[in-house]
C-alpha cells in the first residue's frame, strides 16, 4: 500500500508542503492555492487531503499538479488553472476571456434579491455579463424573472451560455451588445452591472490576478467613470417607472458615482458597502413622475 506511517516524498502531505513553499513568494494564500490545485488534479475535496495526508497520487496526477504549480508561480490565477470559481454557492466555468468572480460582487445579488419579490414576475438586465454570474444567479434565485444578459465579447457570451446550460437557467437570454446599444426591451424592474471601473493608470492593474484578466472588462476612461456614466444615462430609457439601477464600482468612487446618479435625476441614491466595509455598489430609483 502507498500509505504508511512514514509518508513518501510523493504523499499528499509532502506534495502540499513543497508546493506551498514554492508559491510562498508569489501568493499570500500559498497553501490554499496548492490545496485547491491538488484537489482539482485528484478530483477530490479538501477533506480528502486532510483525511489521507499519506496517500500517494498517481504519477500522472503528480505531473499535472506540478505543471499547475509552475504556472501559478508565474502568476496565473488559480481560477483559470482549474477553469472554475464558486459564486453564490454555485460553480461557474471561468477562463481568461472573462473576469474571475469575486466575493465583493455578491453584494449585487443581495441587494437585487431584496428588491425582487420571489413570487412576482420581473424583468432584469445584466450589462457586461462576462461569465454570467449575476444574470444566472438571479435567474436561479428568481425563476419567475425574465433575465437578459449582454456582453460585447462573443467569447464571454459563449462562457455565459455554457454556465446557463450547466446550471439549468432557461430564463436567461444572452445578447451581444455594448451596454444598451442592441437592447430594444423597455420597462425593466432592475438594471444591474459590474462594469469596467479602473483607471488605466491604476497600479493595481500590474499586480495579482488582474494582470491576466481581460483589460476591456477592467479599464474605463475618465478616472474609471466613463462606462458607469454611460450605463446610468442609457438606463433611464429602459427602466420602468419605479425600477432600480445597481452598479458596482471602486472603493474610492462613491462620491463621483453618487454625483452621476443624482445629476441624472435618480432618486434615493445610496451607496452600499461590501463585507470588507468598502463602498462597493451604488443604487438609484428611477421615478421620473
Amino acid at each position: 500500500m502507498p500509505d504508511s506511517a512514514n509518508p513518501s516524498a510523493d504523499s499528499i502531505q509532502n506534495l502540499l508542503a513543497q508546493a506551498g513553499q514554492a508559491l510562498s513568494a508569489v501568493s499570500e494564500t500559498a497553501l490554499l492555492d496548492a490545496e485547491v490545485l491538488l484537489c482539482h488534479c485528484l478530483q477530490k475535496t479538501r477533506t480528502f487531503l486532510r483525511t489521507w495526508p499519506q496517500h500517494c497520487p498517481s504519477p500522472a496526477q503528480i505531473a499535472q499538479f506540478q505543471a499547475l504549480i509552475a504556472q501559478r508561480r508565474h502568476g496565473t490565477p488559480v481560477a483559470y488553472l482549474t477553469g472554475q470559481r464558486e459564486f453564490w454557492s454555485r460553480t461557474f466555468k471561468v477562463c481568461p476571456d472573462v473576469l474571475i468572480p469575486r466575493p465583493d460582487t455578491e453584494l449585487l445579488i443581495e441587494l437585487s434579491l431584496d428588491l425582487l419579490p420571489a413570487q412576482q414576475a420581473s424583468k432584469i438586465i445584466d450589462l457586461g455579463t462576462g461569465s454570467g454570474i449575476l444574470a444566472i444567479t438571479l435567474a436561479a434565485e428568481r425563476p419567475l424573472a425574465s433575465v437578459i444578459a449582454t456582453d460585447i465579447s462573443p467569447a464571454a457570451l459563449q462562457v455565459a451560455q455554457e454556465n446557463a446550460e450547466q446550471l439549468k437557467t432557461g430564463n436567461v437570454h444572452l445578447l451581444r451588445s455594448h451596454w444598451f446599444d442592441n437592447v430594444s426591451d423597455r420597462d425593466f424592474d432592475l438594471v444591474i452591472s459590474n462594469p469596467p471601473y479602473i483607471d488605466d493608470s491604476d497600479p493595481h492593474l500590474k499586480q495579482g490576478d488582474v494582470r491576466f484578466e481581460p483589460q476591456s472588462a477592467l479599464v474605463s476612461p475618465e478616472n474609471g467613470l466613463h462606462d458607469i456614466r454611460l450605463i446610468a444615462e442609457q438606463a433611464r430609457q429602459h427602466l420602468k417607472n419605479g425600477g432600480h439601477l445597481l452598479i458596482e464600482h471602486g472603493y474610492n468612487q462613491q462620491n463621483p458615482v453618487q454625483a452621476i446618479f443624482t445629476a441624472l435625476n435618480y432618486r434615493q441614491v445610496k451607496t452600499h458597502s461590501d463585507l470588507g466595509g468598502n463602498p462597493r455598489v451604488t443604487s438609484g430609483l428611477w421615478k421620473p413622475t
